[in-house]
């Protein structure tokens, strides 16, 4: 399973993010996008980091642990 990490240099939010992300799955491949580096992406994401993203659901902060065990379950196609 890979989930995208929208995030930027220095960001303590997005480490909590990856944090509890690998706390709900230490198996999950994560691929992280500094939105700094493209315009577009400041714009779409820049005051939302961090920001999950998977199979075309996305979870913006704040969120907490089982707001993203529900992502997770949800991008999967798994009700809970």
């Amino acid at each position: 399973m890979t989930v995208v990490l929208y995030t930027t240099l220095g960001c303590h939010l997005c480490e909590q993010a990856k944090d509890l992300l690998m706390m709900v799955n230490p198996n999950v491949e994560l691929l992280s996008v500094d939105v700094a580096e493209d315009d577009e992406l400041i714009a779409q994401y820049g005051e939302r980091i961090p920001v999950l993203a998977r199979d075309g659901h996305e979870l913006a902060w704040p969120f907490g642990l089982l707001d993203v065990q529900a992502f997770l379950q949800k991008s999967v196609g798994i009700s809970g």
